[in-house]
């Protein structure tokens, strides 16, 4: 019977694809010890998201974070993270010195093995960041990106068996070095045939190029519900190792369980060498440690609905739960209907960041905006050949329309070589920033600066926002009133008000609870008073017709920045706000000229499609 090897995905994937990869690393790492000590051995713990989210929402340094993984688990733990080619773990390409630093950093703070990949599956795109990583001394895990086509395309070489090992055939003829090779299909919607196909022929390749020793690797999700079948297939086609995760983040938008796998192995020449109980064990010390955080139900679900437009599970719900943020999660069956034709005429990039993010927003804002009104950056550079080749060629109507919009021409350029050309990019350019800003000027805040652009920079300026989001029974109470207090009170359990009355204490004694009784419901506020002519003044609501134009938004979001102020002039096209939706900025515009009367929003304020937020 052949043991088969697998990656615990649960401390990054897990994490990104279920909750969005907002977790604090203190509260997982009594997890990561059960993991360890329930005798897993080979762990996915960063990269990804998982690089960008501590800066952006958890307070905290992802490299902060690696060394204290590493010191959790010891020495010989295979580590393993997730670089995006030339962008490494940013949603921007890099300069080549840039991806070098990466590859340092992270061998310096722990990690043992990357898995290097490329959405567009463009060789060039990954010869450089593995070249890096290998020199560097970590394993280097070559990836090719796998998607399932909707029904109907008429594209018959992108996304086939016989596409992804050619793909694998210029890996190896321009002389990558590689440890593992990995097929990585972040959406779940590759089909077990073709994974067969593939794997089968990959190891036929591999072996006549004396490679006999390379691993393969197989990682899907469960969005779709396939990927036990996936694996199986993977499996009768010669793969070695597989991805899995724990309970609370496998299944739905995340990877298989591991037990789960282990079950579906009985009775076939295949097996995991795990013990039930110990990793059962684990995942019960797991889902202590998540049980404070929210868990979105769509991330527990599989959808149909995703082998006709790929969102892969690690964007799913980081995108839902922004919808959330926005006051728009009605408009994500739209939106993701919307990105069928987004993926068609963009050219049949792998659903995988970056280019899942370019997709969703593209289809985000086709819905919000009206079709292909708007071409959003990361699409139209994509699409233009900035982030390197498209498996098919785009839609030459789309990319007329990107050209137009970004003010850019088509490029068949090397995207590393461009961004070393790009005197806004680099480690000079992040060291002057550093030293203009009177930062400490270090190789991880240079790398951080890069990567995390200007939330880098805030996080590093210690403005560090906490985005975490937990269960509603978490979020911190009102302060209490003294212990030897009496009296009467509401407090709230589990979202219910309940009257407790406290007798006072007795000398030496605590304060003895004489009644608790489900609390009435609470009666209308009154309506305000007028506000006095000294008090700061109300937020203007709407001025009548005539009196002024009304600037509104085309979309939901949040403001990012107000950028006029009241009694401006303004020309027809200067920008009023910028709002961020879906990890874009949308700049609000002036369509006349004129004064700034009245703002009607500020930093950090959600809006809705269609609400006013200044007139002029």
């Amino acid at each position: 019977m052949k043991k088969i090897r697998f990656m615990d995905t649960s401390f990054r994937d897990g994490f990104q694809s279920v909750i969005g990869a907002r977790v604090i690393t203190a509260d997982f790492i009594p997890a990561l010890r059960a993991a360890v000590d329930a005798g897993i051995t080979h762990l996915e713990v960063g990269g990804g998201a998982r690089f960008q989210s501590p800066y952006f929402y958890c307070q905290e340094d992802a490299f902060d974070s690696m060394d204290l993984i590493r010191k959790t688990v010891g020495p010989e733990i295979n580590l393993q993270t997730l670089a995006r080619g030339i962008n490494v773990v940013g949603l921007s390409s890099q300069s080549s010195d840039i991806i070098n630093l990466h590859a340092k950093l992270f061998k310096k703070h722990g990690i043992t093995t990357i898995r290097n990949f490329d959405a567009l599956n463009d060789v060039r795109n990954l010869e450089y960041s593995g070249m890096c990583i290998y020199d560097n001394g970590l394993q280097h895990q070559v990836a090719i990106t796998l998607m399932g086509l909707p029904p109907g395309v008429t594209d018959t070489y992108a996304h086939t068996a016989k596409f992804y090992c050619d793909v694998l055939e210029k890996v190896l003829a321009n002389g990558l070095k590689f440890h593992s090779l990995c097929f990585k299909d972040a959406s779940g919607t590759s089909t077990p045939a073709t994974i067969k196909a593939t794997i089968k022929r990959a190891r036929e390749i591999l072996d006549a190029a004396g490679m006999q020793d390379c691993p393969i690797e197989m990682h899907t999700h469960d969005t779709a519900g396939m990927s036990v079948a996936c694996y199986m297939a993977a499996l009768e086609g010669g793969a070695e190792i597989i991805d899995l995760s724990m309970r609370p983040m496998s299944g739905g938008t995340g990877q298989p369980d591991i037990l789960t796998m282990w079950h579906a192995l009985k009775g076939t020449d295949y097996t995991l060498d795990i013990d039930y109980e110990k990793i059962l064990k684990a995942e019960d010390v797991f889902e202590e440690c998540m049980s404070k955080y929210m868990l979105p139900p769509e991330a527990k679900e599989t959808n149909p609905r995703i082998t006709l437009s790929p969102m892969p599970g690690g964007a799913l719900t980081a995108n839902t739960q922004m919808m959330r943020d926005n006051k728009c999660l009605h408009l994500f069956p739209e939106v993701i209907k919307a990105m069928r034709e987004v993926v068609e005429r963009g050219g049949f990039g792998t659903s995988v960041t970056p280019v899942s993010q370019f997709y969703f927003q593209q289809a985000f804002a086709n819905v919000t905006l009206g079709p292909w009104k708007k071409i959003t950056d990361g699409y139209g550079k994509m699409v233009l050949g900035y982030f390197g080749r498209t498996p098919s060629t785009p839609d030459p109507e789309i990319v007329k329309l990107a050209a137009q919009e970004l003010n850019l021409q088509p490029t068949t350029e090397d995207p590393r070589l461009l961004n070393d050309q790009n005197p806004a990019l680099g480690i000079k350019q992040a060291e002057d920033k550093l030293k203009e800003a009177g930062l400490p000027v270090t190789e991880e805040n240079v790398f951080i600066l890069s990567c995390c652009e200007d939330k880098g920079l805030a996080f590093l300026q210690g403005k560090k926002p906490l985005g975490v989001r937990f269960k509603e029974e978490e979020k911190p109470a009102a302060p209490a009133k003294a212990a030897a207090s009496s009296g009467a009170y509401t407090v709230v359990v589990n979202g219910k008000s309940y009257h407790v009355e406290v007798a006072p204490a007795a000398a030496g004694c605590k304060p003895a609870i004489t009644s608790i009784t489900p609390a009435p419901a609470a009666a209308p506020a009154p309506a305000a008073a007028p506000v006095a002519d000294t008090a700061p003044a109300p937020a203007a609501a709407p001025v009548a017709s005539g009196s002024g134009t009304e600037i509104t938004v085309p979309m939901p979001g949040t403001v990012l920045r107000v950028v006029v102020a009241v009694g401006q002039s303004v020309k027809s096209g200067d920008d009023i706000i910028i709002l961020e939706a879906m990890k874009m900025e949308q700049p609000i515009k002036a369509f006349q000229d004129g004064v700034v009367q009245s703002l009607l929003v500020d930093n950090g304020d959600t809006v809705e499609a269609g609400q006013v937020i200044a007139i002029i």
